[in-house]
């Protein structure tokens, strides 16, 4: 029989939730476990459809991974960060600017927070494809990858699939057309990353108006975050104000991204979100970040769902012609290798910044 002992991990001690009095975000919670029967997906999908129309983001609970593994994960997501020697983080290193996708560490300062002012972020992160043996791994993470490959396929399985069934039945699709374009075992980037947010001097914070990403939207089709307590992320409200996301423990916190805006046509807009410096009481501690980005196989075209009767009833809002509709592998290289590396125009609208992508304009925020 095969071992049941678990390979020896350092433990992730999670700082302690804020207690600063902050305007946070009132998100929907759904509950995962109702969408295993037909009954629970009709009681679900206009929960789910509700909460994304309004602000995008909606907490999951009853996902299927109890608080002990959702705590060994973060054992495992701190590896990278505080065991692999900084040799092999360069052996390792992703090539994003020339492949087009995160696979490997991306080291400090690659991205641009604030041009104008020069300052550059201070997140390292590790991306493993979902295939977990597709692209070779450090020393250190290589006894942990039969748990980041079952917990690659929880999050693909377990939670992706069952979010887009809820959003194909809020179209008055077929159960399985979204799932189809995300196939697991097909060719595409869908990830796990574990992101570390380390804390920033004084003047990068002044610089930056304590901004540690601008705002922006997913590349993908739906982003999974793994709830901590260490705060920073923020959501655009539909009044345009910023309002924190509250930690809520072994809760997953779920937005949509581009390409499902391209496959609704527009009725499900990708969610501007951003991170900021955490609460005052959280400023000594850094952020470990768990997520799993969704994408379609990447050859996949992303254009409207049109036989949905959803849509035909809402009005279809194309973001460029059908047939120049890109493919998945086109769009998520066109802005993975320039996100935070191009140099973006200013836009009509009062904060936003700009730039080209495949043809269709992409829109940052600050």
């Amino acid at each position: 029989m095969p071992s049941l002992t678990l390979p020896e991990c350092g433990r992730y001690i999670s700082p302690p939730a804020t207690n600063e009095d902050l305007e946070f975000a009132d998100l929907a919670i759904v509950d995962l476990s109702k969408a295993h029967t037909p009954e629970g997906r009709a009681e679900l999908y206009p929960q789910l459809r509700d909460a994304l129309r309004t602000y995008g983001f909606v907490y999951a609970i009853n996902h299927g991974y109890s608080q002990a593994q959702r705590d060994r994960i973060f054992d495992i997501a701190n590896v990278p960060f505080t065991v692999v020697p900084p040799d092999e983080m360069k052996t390792y290193a992703a090539n994003i600017e020339k492949v087009g996708y995160y696979a490997g560490f991306k080291a400090r300062q690659f991205w641009k927070v604030d041009a104008e002012n020069q300052v550059l972020d201070q997140i390292e992160h590790y991306g493993i494809n979902k295939d977990v043996t597709r692209r070779p791994h450090p020393q250190a993470l290589r006894p942990f990858l039969p748990e980041i490959d079952a917990f690659a396929r929880h999050n693909h399985f377990n939670v992706v699939h069952p979010i887009l069934r809820l959003l194909a039945l809020s179209l008055e699709l077929p159960e399985e057309t979204l799932v189809q374009k995300h196939n697991f075992n097909g060719t595409g980037e869908a990830c796990v990353r574990f992101m570390k947010y380390y804390r920033r001097t004084e003047e990068e914070e002044e610089k930056s108006k304590n901004v540690w990403l601008k705002g922006h939207t997913d590349v993908g089709s739906v982003t999974i975050l793994w709830s901590q307590p260490v705060g920073g992320l923020q959501i655009q409200a539909p009044d345009g104000r910023w309002k924190w996301v509250r930690h809520i423990e072994n809760a997953l916190v779920i937005n949509t991204g581009d390409m499902m805006d391209f496959f609704s046509g527009g009725y499900y807009k990708p969610t501007i979100h951003r991170v900021v410096q955490p609460p005052e009481d959280q400023h000594n501690y850094d952020r470990l970040g768990v997520f799993f980005f969704s994408m379609p196989d990447d050859d996949v075209r992303l254009m409207p769902c049109v036989e949905s009767p959803v849509l035909r009833q809402f009005g279809i809002q194309r973001r460029c012609p059908d047939e120049d509709a890109p493919l998945c592998a086109a769009w998520r290289k066109g802005r993975t290798t320039t996100y935070g590396r191009s140099n973006l125009k200013k836009g009509i609208e009062h904060n936003v910044e700009e730039e080209v992508i495949e043809g269709i304009v992409v829109k940052h925020y600050n």
